[in-house]
């Protein structure tokens, strides 16, 4: 396994692991922990997600009497994340623009490894560490939501899945996911449109209604998909709308999803007359729960510690973002989200300077080694 965390970064961004397919990133992971000398099992979360492999967590026995220290991150990568061709370019590494990178997550697990791997080469007696690779983050966090939490002995974790090294995120939004369906009325759209009742017309009024964006400092909505029609002869008579709401407070999120659907009764109910009566169904589902963390806990003052040893500035705040932390601290383990230095995360821009990589593995190191000598 090589030591030089770019090299190892390097390896991994060329292993293709979209959402679903983790097997062969997997089964190079579970070598690399094992080598270093982890005890490492896979459970059975593909099984659940029709996915080609489970969850690996690695547990390294430590010498210091102490519960765990837990790192985690995410093998999966959003599309286009096959066939990744990377090159060096001025400190930084990139794609040839027709992929993503793929630091998002590898630059953890790249940082999670070799952070390891130097407290190991340099002798000192640590705590037991545990790791947790998840898969199926990137599409509903869905690796995190099916893992067995009961296995985790840890006091507290580190999800490396953010920007620069030194950001440290100690809150996240609750996310609900809706599917709204809009039912029109079908006619030739040349011979009779007005016997038909449009739902793609129906759904964009609908959509205009709706709270949409930045609704303020802690609440976001968004629609993201939009389907319907058959041709442009046929006046349509189902269009699909789908999108999310994220807010840190629980009324303001409740609020939104009312509000979006308050917006598609008002709006559907115009459309009832002697052509026919527009209807409509709504799903609203929880993808996962707001966290917010003290910065006077136990993982935000250790990480903050050991950014200072290093001599890294660090941020602390809220963030806008889901991640597998927030189904850790629901479960009641507590978990903060630090940077690894990706950058431009989801496009084929993505890049990472080398240099955030090298400060990345120092800093997990030094949380390791601080946390063992407290």
């Amino acid at each position: 396994m090589q030591k030089d965390v770019v090299s190892y970064f390097l390896r991994l961004i060329a292993i293709d692991s979209e959402s679903k397919n983790e097997r062969s990133m997997m089964d190079v992971l579970r070598m690399d922990l094992e080598e270093l000398g982890a005890q490492v099992e896979e459970d059975n979360c593909h099984k659940h997600n029709d996915g080609n492999a489970g969850n690996l967590y690695a547990f390294f026995p430590g010498k210091v009497s102490k519960p765990p220290i837990l790192f985690c991150a995410h093998a999966d990568t959003v599309s286009p994340g096959n066939n990744i061709k990377a090159r060096i370019d001025n400190g930084r590494i990139v794609t040839d623009g027709t992929t993503v990178l793929g630091g998002d997550d590898k630059s953890g697990i790249a940082e999670i490894v070799l952070g390891i791997q130097s407290i190991i080469d340099s002798g000192i007696d640590h705590a037991p560490i545990e790791v947790l690779i998840t898969v199926s983050e990137e599409i509903g966090l869905l690796g995190a939501k099916c893992f067995n939490k009961a296995k985790l002995r840890s006091a507290f974790g580190y999800a490396l899945d953010a920007h620069q090294v030194g950001e440290l995120i100690v809150g996240a939004p609750s996310q609900n996911s809706f599917i709204i369906t809009i039912y029109g009325k079908e006619a030739h759209a040349g011979v009779e449109p007005e016997k038909g009742l449009n739902a793609i017309k129906i759904a964009s009024e609908a959509i205009s209604a709706m709270p949409m964006g930045r609704i303020d400092y802690e609440t976001t909505c968004n629609v993201g998909k939009i389907c319907g029609g058959i041709a442009t002869n046929i006046v349509p008579n189902q269009v699909i709308i789908k999108g999310e709401a994220r807010s840190h407070s629980a009324p303001k999120l409740a609020q939104v999803c009312a509000d979006i659907r308050h917006a598609v009764e008002r709006t559907v109910a115009r459309y009832n007359n002697e052509v026919g009566k527009a209807e409509f169904s709504y799903k609203m589902e929880t993808e996962y729960h707001a966290f917010a963390i003290s910065e006077d806990s136990a993982p935000v003052k250790l990480a903050q510690n050991a950014l200072r040893q290093l001599d890294i500035p660090f941020t602390t705040g809220k963030g806008g973002g889901g991640s597998d932390a927030n189904i850790f601290n629901a479960a009641g383990i507590p978990m903060i989200i630090v940077g690894t230095g990706m950058n431009k995360v989801h496009t084929v821009a993505e890049d990472i300077e080398i240099g955030q990589l090298h400060l990345g593995v120092a800093f997990v190191a030094e949380m390791i080694r601080l946390y063992s000598v407290d």
